[in-house]
């Protein structure tokens, strides 16, 4: 079974939002809302000062917090690339997800559920890339199963340096930087 990530070259993203509005349109994501979006990262200390931009969004962890602590199994993992989802004709909009989720990934839609980044499953189960990646002006953003070792997501993994978000945490997310 496959296990879908993304992959992200923070020396090729120039914070477009390109990413930001192919979503919104993809998924008719309310004005006012975002599954996914951008942050700028600053690190160091002048003179040695660091930029990262990051296009961020649900990080589909192996570990989900977000499905463990959801009362009606509405948060699931999705068969096909282990994508974390949500039935919102299960959901009853408690927010226990927005609240286990260390990546504020999560926001209740304005008709009451629970909704976020989906990888564009359902364009990748057409065969297609995720909205996301399909418009990337400087092609910073990769998608493919992390258990094939002949995907793109994989070849990149191996041969840079990446970081992942809050490692911390315990997610084990499969959203990673390459740095």
């Amino acid at each position: 079974m496959a296990r879908y990530a993304m992959v992200i070259d923070t020396k090729k993203c120039v914070g477009c939002m390109d990413c930001v509005v192919a979503c919104k349109t993809e998924n008719n994501v309310p004005e006012g809302y975002n599954r996914d979006w951008i942050v700028q990262v600053t690190t160091g200390k002048f003179p040695d000062v660091h930029l990262e931009i990051q296009s961020q969004r649900c990080n589909h962890c192996d570990n989900t917090p977000c499905v463990s602590c959801c009362p009606t199994g509405a948060s699931h993992v999705h068969d096909v690339g282990n994508v974390v989802l949500v039935d919102h004709d299960m959901c009853i909009g408690c927010k226990a997800c927005v609240a286990a989720c260390p990546y504020d990934a999560r926001f209740i839609h304005p008709e009451g559920y629970a909704d976020k980044c989906t990888f564009c499953i359902h364009r990748v189960e057409k065969g297609e890339d995720p909205a996301c990646v399909s418009v990337c002006p400087t092609h910073c953003m990769h998608f493919g199963d992390l258990d094939d070792p002949e995907s793109e997501v994989s070849k990149l993994l191996a041969s840079r340096k990446y970081h992942t978000l809050l490692p911390e945490a315990g997610t084990k997310p499969r959203i990673f930087y390459l740095i």
